[in-house]
């Protein structure tokens, strides 16, 4: 999900006309870094 979202934000950036793109690239960058550094359900990190 981290890296869809730097995907998309270098698409964003590539592309002005593709402003949507740039809003859509940060939630997925924030959603990932939390779902990744937040243990939810214990706390073993896990990796997958």
């Amino acid at each position: 999900m981290v890296v869809l979202g730097v995907i998309l934000l270098i698409l964003a950036l590539l592309v002005p006309a593709l402003h949507v793109l740039l809003w859509v690239g940060i939630v997925l960058l924030v959603v990932g870094l939390v779902l990744n550094l937040v243990p939810i359900g214990g706390s073993r990190r896990r990796v997958f």
